[in-house]
């Protein structure tokens, strides 16, 4: 059978099949009416369009978009059908051909002006091709002919749409302008309020949308999303929280947002307080699983394992027994340690992050045969990595290091990712049992299997730095940064580690500078720079810059910094306010430990 001849019958044939069910295929014979029954209409298909849609389809298949394309927005012009000029849209879209996109569907909005997805398509290309000036006026169309009760989703959905473009500054301020019409309507005004906010914090103006999120909620102290817009302000905009704080007032029973308002708080190591706000679900509503498996991760946290593992026991009872595992969107957040994914969970998933965190009470707890059972009911080959390296762990705490690292290495591999991935949790279990010069090792081999990746080279720094072998840490470093000039944290750990060591001053406050440009607001970074002022003599400013890192973070190390500055400003009594705070979230923590013997602090 000759090629051509094959590549049309195997070929053609779903097109034919796509073009009836579309209701291109109103050349088959019309239905007979039947008594009582509405008549049919017929389309206006005949054989010559249909032969054209037909060979547009062909043309493009054969690799000839242009042709096609050109097929298609005929037939569409002539047709008059919707669906035609959907099509020749996607084919010039498929063809990366953004100007052709462009034009079908401003001949699809003249053809057809009341369609709805002709604007919207209009727009999305727009945007896509950086055109923002030119959205204003379908997009103010498009709202315009939004029923009124979907408009305030639309309203809040119009950030999300526009995101495609580089200028996100000139799209929030197109937003504002789209929308003045709605800024002081009863129905649209906490919408217009949020989308506003929402689009100048993708502008990075955090000023602007923080303003916004503050009317909102004087509009409707209740919504959810405005609460959701004031989260994704925080840890940067300080202010934002009694937003959140209001929401939950007025509206107690919003278990989605206190959970992630408990993840903001986690990760701004203020976990007393995460815990509290996790409390007020569990007893409103004791069956609703999700916050008992927050609650264990945020026991674990506090190394708390006995707490710890009374509400994971009840959170597998719950699941086990029929219970949902998540609120539907947004995710919930869950145990510490998980990917910072918002995926919402499925029952298995969720479960063994249970297993494990219960794996992981139990040897706090010195019950390594309670351990080993938790780990054998994680039934999920994706995480057989993460359950041997938690066996790992448990005979190290044994003394059988050698057995403990033989058994990561065993995991099978199945991608070179797998085999990167051993390596990385090797390298961990080396270090949670400060085995710094072997864990090295481990990364140098890391590194040469696997050269030029900088979370590899990173990690290798850190444990140089670890066993103060400040050339090589350097070195590593700087390799990172060429590979990645905007590794922030390579050049905050640079910085930071040239300030403690009390050596070239003034190129450790250059680095730090370098890597707060990149990432503002970034606690240990701030951190940093306190540090680093401090070494230079700079003490008002170093409390400054370290108060700002821990009202966003209140982490032990950052506190043994600013408690020491504050010790050393003679201002003894308000250092040992922070080190008790410090102390009371964590007191293994190395550096605060340190930090408290080397003062001879007595608290």
């Amino acid at each position: 059978m000759p090629a051509s001849r094959k590549a049309f019958t195997s070929g053609a044939l779903p097109v034919v099949v796509s073009l009836v069910l579309l209701g291109f295929g109103a050349a088959l014979p019309a239905r007979a009416a039947t008594e009582g029954s509405e008549a049919v209409e017929n389309s206006s298909l005949d054989a010559s369009l249909f032969y054209q849609l037909l060979l547009g389809e062909i043309e493009l298949r054969e690799g000839q978009a242009g042709t096609a394309y050109q097929l298609m927005i005929d037939a569409a012009r002539r047709t008059k059908d919707e669906q035609v000029f959907r099509r020749a849209t996607e084919i010039a879209l498929q063809a990366r051909a953004g100007e052709q996109a462009l034009a079908a569907t401003q001949a699809w909005r003249q053809t057809l002006p009341e369609s709805g997805d002709a604007l919207r398509y209009q727009i999305q290309i727009l945007v896509a091709l950086n055109r923002v000036a030119d959205v204003e006026e379908p997009l103010s169309q498009l709202l315009r002919r939004t029923a009124r009760p979907s408009l305030p989703a639309v309203i809040e959905a119009l950030p999300r749409f526009l995101s495609r473009g580089s200028d996100h500054a000139a799209t929030a301020a197109l937003i504002e302008r789209v929308l003045k019409p709605y800024a002081d309507a009863a129905d649209t005004k906490a919408s217009t309020l949020v989308a506003n906010g929402r689009a100048w914090l993708a502008a990075n103006d955090t000023a602007k949308a923080l303003a916004f999120a503050q009317r909102a909620s004087e509009a409707d102290p209740a919504s959810e999303s405005v609460a959701f817009l004031a989260l994704d302000l925080l840890p940067g905009a300080a202010d934002a929280e009694a937003i959140v704080k209001r929401q939950l007032e007025a509206r107690p029973a919003s278990p989605n947002v206190r959970l992630l308002y408990v993840r903001t708080l986690a990760t701004s190591q203020r976990l007393p307080e995460a815990a509290a706000e996790v409390a007020v679900l569990t007893k409103s509503d004791p069956q609703l699983a999700p916050p008992w498996l927050t609650l264990g991760a945020l026991e674990l946290e506090m190394k708390r394992p006995k707490e710890a593992t009374e509400a994971l026991r009840t959170y597998v009872r719950l699941v086990e027994g029929g219970a949902a595992v998540n609120f539907g969107t947004p995710a919930a957040p869950v145990a510490h340690g998980d990917d910072d994914d918002d995926t919402p969970p499925n029952a298995s998933t969720a479960l063994t992050q249970a297993f494990l965190l219960l794996a992981q009470a139990a040897e706090l707890q010195n019950d390594y045969a309670g351990a080993e059972r938790w780990l054998a009911r994680v039934d999920n080959p994706q995480r057989a990595l993460e359950v041997q390296s938690r066996r790992a762990s448990l005979l190290a705490r044994q003394g059988k290091m050698k057995e403990a690292r033989e058994l990561i290495r065993r995991v099978p591999e199945q991608s070179p990712g797998d085999a990167r991935a051993k390596l990385l949790a090797e390298t961990e279990l080396l270090r949670e049992n400060k085995m710094y010069a072997e864990a090295e090792k481990v990364m140098a081999e890391a590194n040469k299997r696997f050269p030029d990746d900088t979370d590899l080279l990173y990690e290798q720094a850190m444990l140089n730095e670890k066993l103060d072998r400040v050339d090589e840490m350097e070195r590593l470093l700087r390799r990172v940064i060429a590979l990645k000039a905007d590794h922030q944290h390579a050049y905050n750990a640079l910085g930071y580690s040239l300030a403690d060591r009390k050596i070239r001053l003034n190129e450790a406050r250059d680095l730090i500078k370098k890597a707060m440009e990149l990432s503002p607001g970034e606690p240990s970074i701030t951190d940093s720079m306190g540090w680093v002022e401090y070494r230079l003599g700079n003490r008002d400013e170093a409390i400054r810059w370290l108060r700002e890192a821990y009202q966003a973070r209140p982490d032990p190390e950052i506190a043994a910094h600013l408690g020491e500055v504050l010790w050393s400003a003679g201002r003894a009594e308000e250092a040992r306010r922070v080190f008790r705070d410090a102390r009371s979230r964590d007191a293994q923590n190395d550096v605060l430990r340190e930090t408290l013997a080397r003062l001879r602090v007595d608290l």
